[in-house]
């Protein structure tokens, strides 16, 4: 039987979130802001806000992180998760969809004075349920880097096999060996020779070839290759 909806049921806010990570000083970083209200007057939360009517999910959470951390492009952003736990909010029912984004290890986006980076291990009180949500992101994250060409979106444009090598033993939190590293990406043809090199000048050691990622918009190259951290013998 059709029932009529009730007029005064309120509709429930929709909120976007971008948990935005980033490798910096060698850990895997998050971009929190912190609130000056309430609720949570004082926590730290992943930067976003209200969807509006006239926008996309994309659109919302681009728009939000321009505003309100002043970070304008990142190399890479998917949708994360949606959640829906009516009391997520104690000020009122709100839906919120989070984003994961990447900014590659060379930018240095200039933020307002409540915004900080934070390393995934040390992370501060966090507002609402932005902890957990953070986590899923740094786990989509470790996965996609073991069966996707995702690495170039934590890279600068060129780097040596070292270099990328740190990025991932950040990102996965293990250690990576750079020539086992370098053998998968190259059997998946994800890496190019530049022809170039970097010179560390006298007595910093030999040059080392510089690479760049074939493709920077996100492939499936390898749906059963694993990165797994190391085996401990006992």
């Amino acid at each position: 039987m059709y029932t009529v909806p009730d007029s005064g049921a309120k509709t429930a806010a929709h909120a976007v979130l971008a948990a935005v990570l980033q490798v910096r000083d060698c850990r895997l970083q998050a971009l929190l802001w912190q609130r000056a209200r309430e609720p949570y007057a004082g926590f730290w939360a992943l930067p976003g806000g209200t969807l509006e009517a006239d926008e996309t999910l994309e659109e919302s959470v681009r728009r939000h992180l321009a505003a309100k951390v002043d970070v304008r492009e990142v190399s890479h952003l998917e949708q994360l998760e949606t959640r829906s736990d009516p009391g997520r909010n104690p000020a009122h029912r709100e839906l919120a969809t989070a984003f994961l984004g990447l900014v590659p290890s060379d930018a240095d986006p200039a933020l307002p004075p409540d915004t900080r980076w934070h390393p995934l291990d040390e992370l501060p009180p966090l507002a609402y349920d932005h902890e957990p949500i953070l986590l899923a992101a740094r786990e989509r994250l470790r996965g996609k880097l073991s069966y996707t060409n995702l690495g170039f979106a934590l890279a600068p444009r060129v780097f040596t096999m070292a270099e990328l090598r740190d990025l991932y033993t950040a990102a996965l939190g293990h250690p990576v060996s750079a020539t086992n590293l370098q053998r998968v990406l190259l059997r998946r043809r994800l890496l190019e020779d530049t022809g170039e090199q970097r010179h560390y000048g006298s007595g910093g050691g030999r040059p080392a070839a510089l690479y760049c990622f074939g493709s920077t918009t996100l492939e499936i190259t390898d749906q059963f290759a694993v990165l797994r951290p190391p085996t401990i013998a006992r």
